[in-house]
């Protein structure tokens, strides 16, 4: 500001010196005069310049450097390289919560003050079959006709959600959503979606599983609740009394057969995968299964004629790492199984066989009365039973086959199921080559 006023008064000094030479007295009034008009002139041309490069419409830097108006331009120029910093800095982190609102595993949409589609992210374009640019601005209502949904909007009541059957845009079928809004801004709407399909299924088992245990628990308990009661209140003579003891007996080793199963199931889950460094003889395990087999069939033969298991082993079975009592477990069970339900004049088929890929197969084949493909897909869960009835007469617990899935996943191997009502079944346990030695070629 001072060499602007310095500047000034020099021109109109100069101006006064030229106007005195050339007229005197009345030569300085007009010099000075012209002076202050040509400098105004100046001014509203740089003025003029830096408007026109303020509204944009100029490119390149600032007209004006100096003086006030270059004060004034430079102080502009740092406003507005903020600015363009801070909307930078803005955009970039609204991308960033647009990127972790697509990373989260639930669906999100934003909905304007007319519950229209704003945004949403790939989960929930999935989880409501809709397409993130086609059906942008599209009322949410028309594109999700549930009469649950509808009912749940139109209620204003957001502090639960709803959940309903939808079918997924995937194409991977039929699903349980949950739904829940909430409310921001001026009439804005935050809707999250959640795939609740599994949790539901889980819960599902949880109460099946408790239902069933609570079933296979009291009935043992109501009969001997009852024996004890006549032991009690009657006078038996020594024979009567010697075969209410026994079948109490029974259905003691009944329950305790049930909670030793839901024990190992247990400690199945519990504990870490086992390793290989313990490898066990393939032969020692199959040789104890036979002998547990025969002494299952002299058993059950006393009450019916039941077949016993032709065994095809071969010599070079080799070996394969794990624990020892959980693979007998699952070798047992599936011998036990087919020994119980094959009739007599039936055949069982029990084999160990190499594949050519290194991997080994342990193979249970029966004759028995098979399975239902309906109940195939729940035959490995806890207490599931094709017929309850039969089960229980053969002394079945209902966690034989959800032990031997245990066991399987735990070793690395596969559980697989053919079966066809009335023609029997084949079990086969697929252990990898990496749990496997074969002996060594001499």
């Amino acid at each position: 500001m001072l060499v602007r006023t310095l500047i000034f008064c020099a021109v109109q000094a100069l101006g006064a010196g030229l106007g005195w030479w050339w007229g005197g007295v009345w030569g300085v009034l007009w010099a000075g005069a012209a002076g202050v008009w040509l400098w105004f002139i100046a001014d509203l041309l740089r003025s003029a310049r830096l408007l026109h490069w303020l509204r944009g419409e100029a490119a390149g830097p600032a007209p004006a450097r100096t003086g006030v108006l270059g004060e004034v331009a430079e102080r502009v120029q740092r406003l507005l390289r903020a600015r363009e910093q801070a909307a930078q800095d803005s955009a970039v982190r609204l991308q960033d919560i647009l990127d972790a609102l697509q990373a989260t595993p639930n669906g999100v949409l934003l909905l304007d003050d007319r519950d229209r589609i704003v945004w949403c992210n790939h989960n929930a374009a999935r989880h409501l079959a809709i397409d993130a640019q086609r059906d942008m601005l599209q009322f949410i209502g028309n594109l999700l006709r549930d009469p649950d949904f509808t009912a749940y909007l139109a209620a204003q009541d957001w502090s639960h959600d709803v959940v309903i059957s939808t079918r997924l845009g995937d194409g991977t079928g039929l699903a349980r959503l949950s739904i829940q809004l909430c409310a921001y801004g001026e009439g804005q709407k935050l809707m999250l979606t959640r795939d609740v399909t599994a949790v539901e299924q889980a819960e599902a088992m949880r109460r099946d599983f408790v239902a069933n245990v609570s079933h296979e628990i009291r009935t043992p308990l109501t009969v001997l609740s009852g024996f004890v009661e006549t032991l009690q209140t009657l006078k038996l003579d020594a024979d009567e009394e010697a075969r209410y003891l026994a079948l109490m007996a029974q259905q003691a080793e009944r329950m305790q057969r049930v909670v030793e199963g839901l024990l190992a199931l247990s400690r199945l889950e519990a504990s870490p995968p086992p390793g290989t460094a313990e490898w066990l003889p393939v032969a020692g395990l199959l040789g104890r299964c036979e002998q547990e087999a025969r002494a299952l069939h002299a058993l059950l033969a006393q009450e019916q004629t039941l077949s016993f298991p032709h065994w095809s082993r071969p010599e070079d079975a080799g070996e394969v790492a794990g624990v020892s009592a959980e693979l007998h477990s699952a070798l047992a069970n599936l011998v036990g199984n087919a020994i119980r339900y094959t009739p007599a004049g039936g055949r069982i088929e029990v084999q160990w066989n190499w594949q050519p890929d290194g991997s080994a197969v342990f193979l249970v084949r029966d004759t028995g009365p098979g399975i239902d493909a309906e109940h195939l897909p729940r035959i490995t869960e806890r207490f599931y039973r094709v017929d309850r009835s039969r089960s229980r007469d053969t002394g079945g617990t209902g966690l034989g086959l959800a032990i031997v899935k245990h066991v399987a996943q735990r070793h690395g191997a596969q559980l697989l199921i053919d079966s066809v009502a009335g023609k029997g079944s084949t079990f086969r346990l697929v252990f990898p080559a990496m749990r496997l030695r074969r002996p060594a070629q001499s």
